[in-house]
């Protein structure tokens, strides 16, 4: 080694070292954190009254506003007196399940077992009515259903066919499937092996095509996911808006028709052996087709039904429907609350989980349990009155269910339109995002979303954690949830890794999103680990760093952009 070599080398490790030393972690915080998140914790008392008090929360229903406002009193009950609902826009028809009954009248009786879909209408009273297995698709043709234009296409078919034969039968709209054994186990948790599967980089390949509009997606359910992934959120959002209208025809004709209920089979094809998952049918924007009730039934109980229609067996039904719903569309609203900074208080930490669920469970693990866990860090932060250099901003998103719709209002109204990239001044201003939405399962590390200059810092945050399991960190990707519209905008925003447990396999906008689906110890660990995060980014001498701005999208080639 030379002298002109020597100096350099010399800078370089005392950068390094100046970089270690500024991310150093204050282990008497943590201590305290902990033993207030583990000793003092009421992180299950925030879950009990969000699930078992409130019910469910679908958005802009009045259990999703009752809940906003019970989170409000509970922060301001806190001293967080900033406490507070931020509409961000209209979003639609509010709606609630008041009552339902389900039975098999003949050929012998049977109690079924069902939950109606969202946004479809309610019955008149008690209606008992002749079954009839009148299913749109066939049982291999799911790939369909990935393009608007292919499902507008085969509602015109089925409706020049059924036309004057369906009027006063309740329709089952479902193919026959077969329910295939479980061959994995339904709770689990990550062993190392999959961690460190987790942790490695993938395989650098190109990504799909993206276009504005998108017209059709894959046939690969893999390539599939990985373009709407891929797309930015306002390309996503108005797929799923044709998508969700190409159906409108079809509510129209069963109306009309005289049909008075629709039975589905688990979400349109999501079988799980007697678990309901149920989200919608029809549209919830006001002035879209409100379609008949429709009812998803256990596969085994639909099973049934369409085996007795499909053979000419009379199939007897018994069906009651109650729902409120206004058919107008309403404004949302975010929850907001703030614990105000010190000498930097003009810059902000931010903390989000989504308040809004689907309706078969109390919207416990999806997600009850990620608002707890911000509640929770929020209480820390401010009972241990714990110096905070910057602002820590909490946001409990509505909409997130049906396009990350409050959080993505939130970014375009406070920091940058992802369409233009016009970035405002509050855009220079946030520290960083940190999101919880993937069900009651423990902290294991955080997603990096591509980016690595932050590797260093969570590594360093993580370090108190090791020892409870969190310790890993991934340069992956995941989507999903609240945090993209920030990345999306080239902000440093952030979803931890979670252990699975339950959560896609049983509880994810099923039925059994309910309270007793919820561990206690790992939302305790989640909450710690979120308030040290928000307490070390709060303090940290500089924001987290940010990866280079996103480009603006390309303009709309449709008629509909001209």
């Amino acid at each position: 080694m030379n002298a002109r070599s020597r100096l350099p080398l010399a800078l370089l490790l005392g950068a390094a070292s100046a970089a270690a030393g500024q991310d150093a972690v204050d282990l008497s915080v943590v201590h305290r954190i902990k033993a207030e998140a583990f000793q003092n914790g009421k992180v299950m008392d925030h879950l009990f009254f969000l699930t078992d008090v409130g019910g469910p929360r679908l958005t802009a229903s009045p259990g999703q506003r009752a809940a906003a406002e019970w989170a409000i009193a509970r922060l301001k009950g806190w001293g967080i007196d900033s406490a507070r609902s931020e509409p961000w826009g209209r979003f639609g028809r509010s709606w609630q399940l008041k009552r339902f009954a389900a039975h098999q009248l003949a050929p012998t009786y049977a109690p079924l077992h069902g939950v109606p879909l969202a946004w479809s209408g309610g019955t008149r009273g008690s209606v008992t009515a002749d079954a009839v297995f009148a299913p749109v698709f066939e049982p291999f043709e799911d790939s369909l259903r990935s393009d608007p234009a292919r499902v507008a296409a085969r509602v015109q078919e089925y409706v020049k066919q059924k036309r004057g034969k369906l009027a006063g039968r309740i329709v089952l709209l479902e193919p026959l499937r077969e329910l295939p054994p479980a061959t994995a186990p339904a709770v689990t948790r990550f062993d190392d092996a999959e961690l460190a599967k987790l942790a490695a980089a993938p395989e650098p390949e190109p990504l799909p095509p993206l276009a504005w509009p998108v017209t059709r997606l894959p046939d690969d359910p893999k390539q599939r996911q990985r373009l709407l992934g891929a797309l930015p959120l306002e390309a996503a959002e108005d797929y799923w808006t044709r998508q969700t209208r190409a159906w409108d025809g079809l509510w129209s004709f069963l109306r009309e028709e005289g049909v008075p209920a629709v039975l589905v089979n688990d979400a349109w094809g999501r079988d799980a052996g007697g678990t309901l998952f149920a989200e919608q049918a029809g549209f919830w924007r006001a002035g879209s087709p409100v379609p008949p009730p429709v009812v998803v039934l256990a596969a085994e109980s639909y099973g049934r039904i369409a085996r007795l229609a499909e053979r000419q067996q009379p199939v007897r039904l018994e069906l009651e429907v109650a729902v409120e719903m206004q058919d107008e569309d309403r404004d949302a609203a975010n929850v907001i609350a703030e614990i105000p900074g010190g000498r930097r208080a003009d810059e902000v930490v931010m903390l989000g989980a989504h308040l809004d669920s689907w309706h078969a469970g109390t919207g416990a693990t999806d997600n009850a349990a990620g608002c707890a866990v911000m509640l929770e860090a929020m209480r820390i932060l401010k009972t241990l009155q714990l110096p905070l250099d910057r602002t820590v901003r909490l946001a409990l998103w509505t909409g997130e269910e049906q396009g990350i719709y409050g959080s993505r209002a939130y970014v375009k109204s406070h920091f940058a339109d992802p369409v233009t990239m016009s970035v405002l001044p509050d855009h220079a201003k946030l520290a960083g995002y940190f999101n919880v939405d993937n069900g009651t399962g423990k902290i294991r590390g955080v997603y990096l979303q591509g980016n690595d200059m932050v590797r260093p810092i969570f590594e360093s945050w993580l370090a108190p954690f090791a020892d409870l399991g969190a310790r890993t960190l991934t340069i992956r990707d995941t989507d999903g949830t609240d945090h993209l519209p920030f990345d999306a905008v080239g902000l440093p925003g952030f979803q931890f890794i979670q252990d699975p447990v339950d959560y896609s396999t049983r509880t994810h906008h099923s039925e059994l999103d309910v309270y007793d689906h919820v561990q206690a110890a790992d939302l305790m660990q989640a909450s710690a680990i979120v308030a040290s995060f928000a307490y070390n980014a709060a303090n940290r001498s500089d924001k987290l760093p940010r990866k280079p701005l996103p480009k603006p999208m390309p303009p709309r080639t449709d008629a509909a952009a001209r």
